[in-house]
């Protein structure tokens, strides 16, 4: 299987199945010289693990993280980092009877189709789980991102349909929160929402807003690799994703050039701008101002409702999901979305540490 390696200097490899032993990544290009511990990596996965709220599945694993390599005396030696997590508390029987039965919205039909093949034990390689892998890497991009000043305040924007415009004063507050929104009053109504889809075997979708602070100006690439574009790929790649959009986003094709550009102005010597629009990226390019996106996610597709489906001989059944299921995957998606955004933004960091000669001979002089 191609795919599972991201990045083109910091890359990220993961690995693994969602009732397999166990699951994790291999970073190849993080530098040396990181303190670096498992108990960095996981705090974030402790806000992605299952069975951490009755808005979760029931399933229950630690998500215990262990380092197998690249670390010496508690610092990145600048070899391979080796991260991996065992499942615990795989309830492979609960998926028994869909073993020749195609699961509508899940990849079970195009997975078949492509390998002649599938693990019906939960989506095997295409499950959620497999984003665990990925906050574990991201959380070491993170520690990278923490040396240059750059943070993120990451949170549920939306969810069954409960919508709020505040914005979140601190990571502290979001993570407090039961469904990672950033008002208690619409965290109240959605909760609301989310009990109903419990009561319906039913599921819910929603809203994903990452905001990131302290970027420099000239990350990403003019053409095919843009910035935006890259965190768009980032993104996608998560299974539930099915809408993304930057700064003004949509309301952009509503708006006017005189309304959307963002002027600029001489901020004591610095430039920068009146509004933010463009997401903090412009041309491709990080502009320095706060880069803004949001990730639109699906409602689970497991569902005890009973749904129309066929089997691999094209027979007409009738499904009835069980076993232990999100009826909403957006609260722990929101570390999820931050470790691509975190992977993006380290590897695009590294790429441009070659776009200037001056940079690159004043470094090298340095070392003379």
């Amino acid at each position: 299987m191609s795919g599972s390696v991201f990045g083109k200097i910091f890359r990220v490899c993961t690995w693994g199945e969602s009732h397999g032993s166990a699951i994790g990544a291999v970073i190849d290009g993080c530098p040396a010289g990181i303190s670096l511990c498992e108990s960095d990596i996981q705090k974030d996965l402790d806000l992605r693990k299952p069975g951490s709220n009755k808005y979760g599945t029931k399933r229950s694993e630690s998500d215990t993280v262990h380092i197998l390599s690249g670390i010496f005396e508690g610092v990145t030696t600048g070899t391979p980092l080796s991260l991996v997590i065992y499942n615990e508390d795989q309830h492979s029987a609960d998926y028994s009877l869909i073993a020749d039965v195609f699961r509508p919205g899940h990849a079970d039909y195009t997975f078949f189709e492509k390998y002649g093949i599938r693990d019906y034990r939960g989506g095997g390689r295409s499950s959620g789980r497999e984003t665990a892998c990925r906050v574990a890497a991201g959380a070491v991009a993170k520690k990278i991102l923490e040396k240059l000043g750059i943070s993120f305040l990451t949170y549920s924007k939306e969810i069954a349909g409960v919508y709020s415009d505040k914005i979140p004063f601190s990571r502290e507050a979001v993570f407090s929160d039961a469904l990672y929104m950033a008002d208690g009053g619409a965290s109240k109504k959605a909760a609301e929402k989310l009990e109903q889809c419990i009561r319906n075997g039913d599921s819910a979708g929603g809203i994903v807003e990452c905001i990131i602070k302290g970027v420099p100006a000239g990350l990403g690439e003019t053409v095919f690799d843009k910035l935006d574009a890259e965190l768009a790929k980032a993104i996608f790649s998560l299974g539930a994703v099915k809408g993304f959009e930057i700064g003004s986003g949509f309301q952009a094709a509503r708006s006017r050039g005189s309304v959307n550009n963002d002027p600029f102005y001489n901020d004591n010597g610095k430039i920068s701008k009146t509004s933010n629009n463009a997401g903090g990226i412009l041309g491709g390019m990080s502009d320095s101002s706060d880069i803004v996106f949001r990730a639109a996610f699906k409602p689970t597709p497991s569902v005890s409702a009973v749904q129309q489906t066929v089997d691999v001989n094209a027979e007409q059944k009738e499904l009835s999901i069980k076993g232990r299921h999100d009826p909403v995957i957006v609260p722990r998606a929101v570390i999820v979305v931050e470790a691509m955004a975190a992977l993006v933004l380290t590897d695009m960091l590294f790429v441009n540490m070659t776009s200037r000669l001056d940079r690159i001979v004043d470094f090298y002089l340095r070392l003379k």
